[in-house]
């Protein structure tokens, strides 16, 4: 299902609105780059973020963008920092518990939508940080957005990088680190006085390079320091906005056990919809809706988002 989602054709987004190019600067030396899509008349605005070494072309997004405007949702797909092929825009790159770019882009969007529900949905390590900053804003989260959508996310890092480790999933870790690996060539082309390749060589896996990369320049330490304090499972009982956490129990690369939280539980805003199948953002259907993941998420929405201007009519009613 993993292998199937990430190869299966999606429908382009961009058969169905003109895409708008936006760079965002998050930081004096830091931009961030949105692509956007905007129906004449929306009726909410909604945030993608994808995962590790993803991109606004990645297939879940692309789909995702077209169900969503076909709803009539305004869809802008994040770029985390330097990906997409924004490495010249930042000299620092991202990491799964970086969330100031993403709330500078969400206040943005809320200022520029002052009436419109707002809801950002993240994917895989993407998931992470949308349930990371969700937690943190805790109860001023509802001044800023209506919720959240969070799907094959690795509550815990830790627990997800040894996964990885695993014989089964060399497939994945090679690739995932061939690709982390170009990204810190690239920046030391850049700049061989903020990066090293010397530790490259002991760089055998995905929990090597946070540990050796990661977890260094971004000041945590090392990988422990790093997964234990940017784990979104650290979070999750903080969150204040009805959220939807989507993951399948066969998901290769994040071990089901880390859903045995007791936040997802007795967070009365939290609704986890494990599923029996499904993969790592896979979700394909035998049937039609054959991209069964984007369907939910909409579906999801569209109740959520009907419950907010039902409020907002009671309100307009309450003050005449």
């Amino acid at each position: 299902m993993t292998i199937a989602g990430n190869f299966w054709k999606r429908p382009n987004p961009e058969t169905l609105c003109p895409v708008a190019t936006t760079y965002y600067q998050t930081e004096p030396d830091v931009q961030i780059l949105v692509h956007s899509q905007t129906p004449p008349k929306p009726e909410g605005v909604l945030i993608l973020v994808h995962g590790l070494e993803g991109s606004s072309a990645s297939g879940y997004m692309q789909s995702m963008a077209f169900a969503a405007l076909q709803s009539n949702y305004a869809v802008h797909r994040f770029h985390m920092r330097s990906c997409g092929g924004t490495e010249d825009l930042a000299l620092t790159n991202y990491h799964a518990g970086q969330t100031s770019d993403l709330l500078f882009v969400l206040r943005e969007l809320r200022r520029q939508n002052p009436t419109l529900p707002l809801w950002p949905i993240g994917y895989s390590l993407g998931g992470n940080v949308v349930l990371k900053l969700t937690g943190e804003l805790g109860s001023h989260a509802s001044d800023l957005i209506q919720g959240a959508v969070a799907v094959s996310t690795p509550l815990d890092l830790g627990a997800c990088a040894v996964a990885l480790k695993q014989k089964k999933n060399y497939l994945y870790d090679s690739r995932f680190l061939a690709r982390l690996k170009e990204r810190i060539e690239k920046r030391y082309r850049q700049a061989p006085h903020l990066y090293s390749l010397e530790p490259m060589k002991n760089v055998r896996n995905v929990w090597d390079f946070d540990n050796l990369y990661t977890g260094p320049l971004f000041g945590f330490g090392d990988a422990d320091g790093y997964y234990g304090t940017q784990s979104s499972k650290n979070f999750i009982g903080k969150i204040e906005v009805p959220t939807l956490v989507i993951h399948a129990k066969d998901d290769p690369l994040i071990p089901f056990y880390v859903y045995d939280n007791p936040a997802l539980e007795s967070n009365p805003y939290i609704q986890f919809e494990p599923t029996e199948h499904g993969g790592h953002v896979g979700f394909i259907a035998r049937d039609q809706p054959r991209f069964w993941l984007d369907h939910r998420i909409v579906a999801w929405l569209n109740e959520e988002r009907r419950v907010y201007f039902e409020k907002e009519q009671e309100r307009r009613e309450a003050r005449l």
